[in-house]
């Protein structure tokens, strides 16, 4: 990477960082581009030149933020002892991250309220090709019934998504989360080859 490439990561780093903070704090509404540019030495020429607008600065933001939950779901799954257990582990740590302040406000309430369908996003779409494959080997070992692999994984990411919107969107999380988990993990059961 030359000297301009690194200047230029750096700018978009800081500025990531920068919406990150104050999306969380005020919203992605209330967030001015002072509060984007200014707090970090930058311009909003600086914020257009690499995002095109504030839309574009929340698009990247909602995209870190889901990658590093697809991460830290992942980081979950694999403490499970199989394969099944690790998709349900997956799903239920992701409905549990609607807990946290700067997820829930940026990437399930302002995200879908101004980025639209999250089921669209690009960083949804990576998430919705992993289950495939582990819904798809589930299907080929025999763990899972006989179901069209792309519906159910459609399904099982739609229902920890819409579990996690709940919970971010209700009044009283914290009380809305284990209901949100038992439900998932109900609806996931029945995708279970009975032996």
């Amino acid at each position: 990477m030359n000297k301009r490439q690194e200047q230029m990561a750096e700018t978009r780093l800081k500025l990531i960082q920068a919406a990150r903070k104050a999306f969380t704090e005020k919203g992605f509404a209330k967030a001015s581009m002072d509060d984007l540019t200014s707090n970090v030495g930058l311009t909003r020429g600086a914020l257009y030149h690499n995002f095109g607008n504030k839309l574009g600065l929340l698009a990247a933001v909602v995209d870190q933020l889901d990658s590093e939950m697809a991460t830290k779901a992942k980081t979950e799954g694999d403490k499970a002892a199989n394969e099944w257990e690790s998709l349900l582990q997956e799903g239920t740590a992701y409905i549990e991250m609607a807990l946290e302040p700067e997820i829930q406000r940026i990437v399930l309430l302002d995200g879908p309220a101004f980025l639209g369908d999250p089921s669209q996003w690009p960083s949804q779409s990576a998430c919705l090709q992993i289950t495939i494959e582990k819904v798809k080997r589930l299907v080929n070992t025999g763990v899972l019934k006989d179901v069209d692999v792309e519906a159910a994984s459609r399904l099982l990411n739609g229902a920890a998504l819409n579990a996690a919107l709940w919970v971010a969107a209700s009044d009283k999380p914290e009380a809305v989360l284990p209901k949100a988990i038992e439900a998932f993990n109900a609806l996931c059961s029945g995708l279970v080859r009975e032996s």
